[in-house]
Order: structure tokens, then C-alpha cells, then sequence
């Protein structure tokens, strides 16, 4: 199974300090964003990845290399310096995914979650991981039951930017910059979309305050 970083959002919550770094370099505990999910994923039993990226991107490019010294392949696909968001950079890299589920994390995330448990899984479209509500988020996304993920009323959980998909989803997809909540909601209104409920450490990096707090605790 292939993995896909997605690294190309601008960062602009994150100013000054992705002025001149792309937020998926910045440090988290002493090392960059990108670096831990790449360690995870090697030790998870990941070969190849694959990561987008937008402006400033060839600082990544310089920076992983072409995986050697993580045990992995790294191929790149870049979106040049208006990224094409969640739905529409996945789409570009379609080919290099192939048509078999990939797994797909956001790089601006930092979790310990076990990659492993997602290697070759196999999905109806989609297999989300969700997440208790963070702060900016108290509505969350999807009402899970069991292993079904539903829009259903009663408690909603967020999805955290973890998920194995199939090119299948895209099916259709025809604007170049998109999305990629609109395809989960469609396929979770068709049933076609299962799910799990992770507890443990997830933050979203999204600001310099919450990367300061995150850098901040010792009790990971």
C-alpha cells in the first residue's frame, strides 16, 4: 500500500513563521512535522510515499530526499504556487497512487497513531479515522456506529485527517482545485464509508500558539 503526505497548504494561519518554511518543516519536538510522519510510517511497514506540495515546496523536496535515509521511495507531486487543496492535490497524484486504497495524512497533523493498522486495508470507498472534537471544532463531522460512519444525529466526532481511500472516490472529479470533504460526505450519505474512533495523541498544528503549547508538554 502507498501513502500519500498532503504538504502543500500555504500555511497562513501559521504566519511569520511559514514566511519562509513550509509548515510541514517546522519543529515539533525536535524535529520537523514531516520527519515524524515519515519515521511512522517506515515503522509501520510503508514503502513508498508520496508527498504534495505547493509554494516553497522544493525546500521539502531538498529536505526528504528521495526517502533513502527513512527506508522509503519519496516521489513528489507538485502543484506549482496555488495549492490545489485536500480533494484536488490527491486527484493530481492519482496516477502515482495508483488504483489500489492508499492511505492519506495530513502533514500538519501530529499524532502517534499505528499506520500499521491501516497497511492493506481494504475500503468500499473509504476508511476514515475520526477524532474526539478538538476546540475549533466542536461540532465535529460524522456520527460514527460501530465501524459505520454516518450523518446521522447523536454524537459526531471529527475526522482527523487520516484515511485509507480508493481512487474510486474521485470518480467524476473534473475541477482542478477542490475539496475533499464534499467526496467524504457523498460516499458517507451512500454507506460506502467506515471508520474508527482514535484516542490518543492527535493535534491539529495549525497556529504558532497551538504549535508553542504542543511544544510545551512533556507528557506525550
Amino acid at each position: 500500500m502507498k501513502a500519500m503526505l498532503l504538504a502543500a497548504g500555504l500555511g497562513t494561519r501559521m504566519r511569520p513563521l511559514t514566511d519562509h518554511l513550509p509548515k510541514p518543516l517546522l519543529g515539533v519536538r525536535g524535529k520537523p512535522l514531516l520527519r515524524h510522519h515519515l519515521e511512522n510510517l517506515a515503522r509501520a511497514g510503508f514503502a513508498e510515499v508520496i508527498i504534495n506540495h505547493s509554494r516553497l515546496g522544493a525546500m521539502i523536496e531538498d529536505y526528504c530526499g528521495d526517502g533513502t535515509r527513512y527506508g522509503l521511495r519519496i516521489r513528489y507531486s507538485p502543484e506549482g504556487d496555488e495549492p490545489l487543496e485536500t480533494g484536488g492535490g490527491i486527484l493530481n497524484a492519482i496516477d502515482l497512487l495508483g488504483a489500489d486504497p492508499f492511505l492519506v495524512v495530513s502533514a500538519d497533523i501530529y499524532t502517534d497513531y499505528d499506520f500499521a493498522r491501516l497497511r492493506g486495508k481494504n475500503v468500499d470507498l473509504a476508511h476514515l479515522v475520526l477524532v474526539d472534537n478538538p476546540v475549533h471544532h466542536p461540532g465535529g463531522d460524522f456520527h460514527l456506529d460501530g465501524m459505520q460512519i454516518g450523518m446521522n444525529a447523536g454524537p459526531r466526532l471529527t475526522y482527523g485527517n487520516i484515511g485509507v481511500l480508493k481512487a474510486s472516490l474521485f470518480k467524476g472529479c473534473r475541477e482542478r482545485a477542490f475539496p475533499l470533504g464534499p467526496l467524504l460526505r457523498r460516499a458517507v450519505a451512500d454507506g460506502q464509508v467506515a471508520g474508527e474512533h482514535f484516542t490518543g495523541t492527535w493535534v491539529n498544528v495549525g497556529t504558532p500558539e497551538q504549535l508553542a503549547e504542543l511544544n510545551s508538554k512533556t507528557n506525550f
